[in-house]
């Protein structure tokens, strides 16, 4: 169960990170797809999937936020890449805001994905 779990959870972050691409180029060359149901839709399906592939993780290996300090480092880094990813596609006023947003987003997904695979939150492995 671990394996598959944990297979659903990269290919869920791996095509969430495709889809904010998508949509942030869309929003870039100010194409109507960013409006699309498609595009409205399918992402909070596969972000629903990936969270839910998490909280399985979590429950199989024993380790929780606010107890192991790399999981709760990717819980406040989840909610900050939500945060700028908003701005980044719907909030921000002026382009330069949304592209702001959109590559401080693309770091903070980088640095999930690495404190996810060392499980260091400060990337302080040896």
């Amino acid at each position: 169960m671990y394996f598959a779990l944990k297979h659903i959870h990269i290919a869920c972050a791996g095509l969430s990170l495709g889809l904010f691409m998508l949509r942030g180029a869309w929003m870039f060359s100010g194409s109507p797809l960013l409006e699309a149901r498609f595009a409205r839709v399918v992402p909070h399906v596969i972000d629903t999937i990936l969270l839910a592939s998490a909280i399985g993780l979590m429950l199989i290996i024993r380790q929780y936020p606010f107890v192991q300090g790399w999981l709760t480092a990717k819980v406040v880094g989840l909610l900050v890449y939500i945060v700028l990813g908003t701005i980044a596609l719907k909030r921000g006023r002026t382009l330069l805001q949304r592209g702001m947003a959109f590559f401080a987003a693309l770091a903070v997904f980088a640095w999930i994905v690495l404190t996810a695979r060392h499980h260091a939150p400060w990337l302080l492995v040896s």
